[in-house]
């Protein structure tokens, strides 16, 4: 008896009933449908470019007119009348900020640690991995809303910006936790495995080698979670509010930039929608050099 791949060669007249059945398709239908993809794919990529540069060039066009050194120490304009600048809605949108960043980017790395190096195969790691995503995912008007909810109405109507604050650090903290474990994660086990051979303790090994080993995607992660909450208006609507007062004092109702551009560009006066307009060139450019920044940490670190 035969096998069966010599019956085959045995009997080459014998129709082979279970072969595969190739279907050649048409060389010029294919080349066809491979230059229409690659049409309308260009096309896509040049309509969103378009958009892209059109906006720019909006933002440019209405705000550059304003833009001085006396717009960014100047304090706001009165209504309908005279000039002014930014400079109390920048300084609470950077105390806010700052602030926001001291709750949320401790924890995020930190979480980002246990999902990478404590917990990468349990159960409950997984659990808080399918949380932050969800996290990632929901619209920050729910974030704002939450914080309104929690701080705000604890004493009636106190609107302030540790609220703000508050609400955004909820929303930095997902990105700069999974980051923080994608990063950590593309460090060789060989360095965890030496480090702990030469008796130094895990802790020292994660923030003396591991951190220090992925510094620039952690930088990154951090970044990037900083360039989310730049353009936030929602949360800080229900949380920090907005006033026309130097921020001392974040237990207040706070200036900020996103909240100033929204009120001053719905209002009806002239000079309070250029300061608007300048704002917004204000937020754009500076998550532009995020951007940039960005772009170039992860440039040396695919070189590294």
């Amino acid at each position: 008896m035969c096998g069966w791949p010599a019956c085959r060669n045995a009997f080459p007249g014998e129709p082979m009933k279970d072969a595969p059945r190739l279907s050649y398709r048409n060389p010029a239908g294919r080349k066809a449908m491979e230059g229409f993809v690659r049409v309308f794919s260009t096309f896509s990529a040049l309509v969103g470019l378009f958009f892209l540069f059109w906006i720019l060039w909006t933002v440019l066009k209405n705000g550059h007119s304003v833009l001085s050194l006396k717009f960014f120490t100047s304090a706001p304009p009165s209504p309908g009348e005279g000039t002014g600048g930014i400079y109390y809605a920048l300084v609470g949108t950077l105390k806010m900020t700052g602030l926001a960043a001291l709750m949320g980017i401790p924890l995020g790395l930190m979480a980002g640690v246990y999902l990478a190096e404590f917990g990468r195969q349990s159960r409950f790691a997984a659990a808080v991995r399918f949380c932050i995503n969800l996290l990632m995912g929901i619209p920050s008007i729910l974030v704002g809303l939450f914080a309104y909810t929690l701080i705000v109405l604890s004493v009636p109507r106190h609107y302030s910006g540790y609220a703000g604050a508050f609400a955004l650090a909820i929303i930095m903290f997902p990105t700069v936790a999974r980051t923080s474990e994608d990063m950590l994660s593309l460090v060789p086990d060989t360095l965890r495995e030496s480090a702990l051979a030469l008796g130094v303790p895990r802790w020292r090994m994660i923030t003396g080698i591991l951190f220090r080993s992925a510094r620039r995607g952690l930088t990154t992660g951090v970044l990037l979670a900083v360039a989310r909450v730049s353009g936030e208006t929602a949360p800080l609507l229900f949380t920090a509010l907005n006033n026309n007062y130097y921020p001392r004092n974040l237990s207040k109702p706070t200036a900020n930039l996103t909240v100033t551009i929204y009120n001053y560009a719905m209002s009806p006066y002239d000079n309070w929608q250029k300061v608007s307009w300048g704002a917004a060139l204000v937020i754009m450019a500076f998550i532009l050099t995020l951007t940039l920044v960005l772009r170039v940490l992860l440039r040396e670190r695919s070189r590294s």
